[in-house]
């Protein structure tokens, strides 16, 4: 499946900024003239974003890694076929918040789930098209841990909860990945200010698509 818009992804662990870095990437696009959709995971749609309820919300232990793992690729069907790949195909550029390295790192290094088997639940549910490009926001668990803790929001997240142990097995997963998809992956430093990581990412945006 070829697309015409370019597609980008976010990665990181629990506050390392992506939602922000998101928006100000998007903003940034569009002041360059380009259509952007930004997205997030799991979610993205509304069938999409049942789905994310029943995986954030609740005890730790809800659910089997193998359904946990499941339930991300149902979302994540939905969301490709009916959200992302649409856009894509008319020329429209998507930035999300998480997408497949995110099951790599949580279901697959953190769960214990083998890669291999969650590199063919992506081909049933997406297929073979993977982001363009791939931003991991790296930043120590104390401190992302620190800006979690200051939202205003309450706690929705059932992977906020969990042992520090588990989001260091995620942590050095992405990292891990970053090494073996490192054509599209790049890894930024996310405990600089909030604008210079924001600058980083354009230059990179810039050098790579020429934009």
């Amino acid at each position: 499946m070829s697309t015409l818009g370019k597609f980008i992804t976010f990665e990181g662990g629990e506050g390392a900024g992506k939602s922000t870095q998101c928006t100000l990437l998007a903003s940034h696009l569009k002041d360059k003239g380009i259509d952007v959709l930004v997205t997030r995971e799991p979610g993205g749609t509304p069938s999409a974003e049942m789905i994310r309820k029943l995986l954030v919300e609740g005890d730790i232990n809800r659910w089997q890694s193998s359904t946990e793992a499941l339930l991300m690729f149902a979302a994540r069907s939905e969301h490709w076929h009916t959200r992302i790949h649409p856009a894509l195909q008319k020329g429209t550029w998507v930035i999300s918040d998480r997408f497949v390295d995110s099951s790599y790192a949580y279901q697959g290094y953190a769960r214990g789930i083998p890669l291999e088997q969650l590199e063919k639940l992506y081909q049933f549910a997406v297929g073979s098209v993977y982001p363009d490009l791939t931003f991991f926001l790296n930043i120590p668990l104390n401190q992302g841990f620190e800006r979690v803790r200051n939202r205003v929001t309450s706690y929705e997240e059932r992977f906020e909860k969990e042992a520090l142990s588990f989001h260091e097995k995620v942590q050095n997963g992405f990292l891990d990945l970053a090494k073996k998809f490192k054509e599209r992956y790049i890894v930024e430093d996310a405990t600089r200010s909030i604008h210079v990581i924001a600058q980083s990412l354009q230059n990179e945006i810039h050098r790579r698509f020429s934009i």
